[in-house]
């Protein structure tokens, strides 16, 4: 868990020193295991809480990064790790006071980005925040060529083109699922919100692989815990400044006891939603730190089909004839990416092998030029 893979070598992909290439692609499958986890079932819980009568924004905007207390599992696991190979001497954080404020500052911009996420979630129907939010990948590309200087083929254009047209349909027939006892007004508003949402969080994912890679020291997937435990935190901290102002804490009960699910199913939706949110900002920065922020992107946008399936069966909620052209934009996006990063892996083999029989061609030759100088000196002998 701990091999270790420096800030200029990581951008070398999985080939890194450091770690294996076998154990960063299980790291990669993990990591979009729960990202894709998180990013499905997430949304569904904040819903959850909206339609039982939850009406706190700041509320449950602070549970989409709370969950930071559960990352100390993993990182006592990865301590326990390190300490068996570096000996008593390890110490259990190996960020640096450089990374602190970089952190911070990502913090609290994931913390506004989230009270707009939570403030569109509650005013939409899932479907449509999904497939709305889908948005983001286009954000993710232009501000990774930006900043990280992310290269693209132009099936990859057209997957960013397709994903975003996706939710450009929905812009244009906004009201025509309108949830009961809302109004058109709120229901704009929740459209623009989570509109703003994506384009924020398509800014944080590339500034998150940059710090990786202008990181002076070591990037370890230990440190990703590390920095997203710092991340939540002043994401966390920021939200909680908005709870007090709004006076949420004083609400909170008063809200538990009018909840539709009662009290007890109360807490467990706000529990069960700051680990299933954890579990998608965890996954999202670990994929960043085995590929890159446009995959993390990508990976955000693909697995919306699936949330539109799990909405439309768990509330009730409209396919209307927009969604479906969305679903199907998001869809054909989704292999075009992942068709064009198949043909890629594919040219880096061949280019691997080929550089490899052009290194043992001149030995091979080399020796039968000895064997052959040899033979000549043999028949010169008397």
């Amino acid at each position: 868990m701990e091999d270790g893979v420096s800030s200029e070598n990581r951008s070398k992909g999985p080939d890194a020193k450091g770690m294996s290439k076998s154990m960063k692609k299980y790291l990669l499958v993990f990591n979009c295991v729960i990202l894709s986890v998180g990013n499905c079932i997430a949304p569904l819980t904040n819903r959850l809480y909206s339609v039982k009568g939850g009406k706190r924004v700041w509320l449950m905007c602070a549970l989409e990064t709370a969950g930071f207390p559960f990352l100390v599992i993993p990182m006592i696991i990865s301590y326990i790790y390190r300490r068996r190979k570096g000996g008593p001497k390890t110490k259990f954080l190996s960020m640096s006071r450089v990374l602190i404020l970089p952190c911070i500052v990502i913090g609290i911009l994931t913390g506004a980005d989230d009270y707009m996420d939570s403030a569109g979630v509650s005013r939409l129907p899932v479907s449509t925040y999904s497939l709305v939010l889908s948005s983001q990948l286009g954000f993710t590309a232009f501000f990774a060529w930006i900043l990280v200087k992310q290269k693209f083929t132009f099936l990859h254009f057209n997957a960013i083109l397709l994903l975003t047209a996706g939710s450009v349909v929905l812009a244009f027939h906004t009201g025509s699922d309108l949830p009961a006892k809302e109004s058109k007004a709120d229901y704009v508003l929740g459209f623009l919100m989570t509109l703003g949402a994506a384009m924020l969080y398509g800014f944080v994912l590339p500034i998150i692989e940059l710090l990786y890679k202008k990181a002076k020291q070591t990037i370890t997937y230990s440190l990703v815990m590390e920095m997203q435990f710092v991340m939540a935190s002043a994401a966390t901290a920021f939200c909680v400044g908005g709870m007090i102002i709004n006076k949420d804490f004083q609400a909170i009960p008063r809200e538990a006891e009018k909840y539709e699910l009662g009290k007890a199913m109360y807490a467990l939706v706000l529990v069960a939603d700051a680990f299933l949110w954890q579990l998608f900002f965890l996954g999202a920065v670990g994929v960043i730190f085995c590929h890159s922020s446009l995959l993390s992107g990508i990976l955000i946008s693909a697995l919306l089909p699936l949330s539109e399936v799990l909405a439309v069966f768990i509330f009730n909620e409209k396919f209307t004839p927009e969604k479906g052209m969305s679903l199907f934009l998001s869809c054909w996006g989704s292999l075009s990416y992942f068709y064009e990063e198949h043909k890629l892996e594919k040219k880096k083999k061949q280019a691997a092998q080929n550089e490899s029989k052009s290194i043992e061609v001149p030995g091979d030759l080399k020796k039968e030029k000895c064997v052959a100088e040899d033979d000549d000196q043999a028949s010169n002998i008397p």
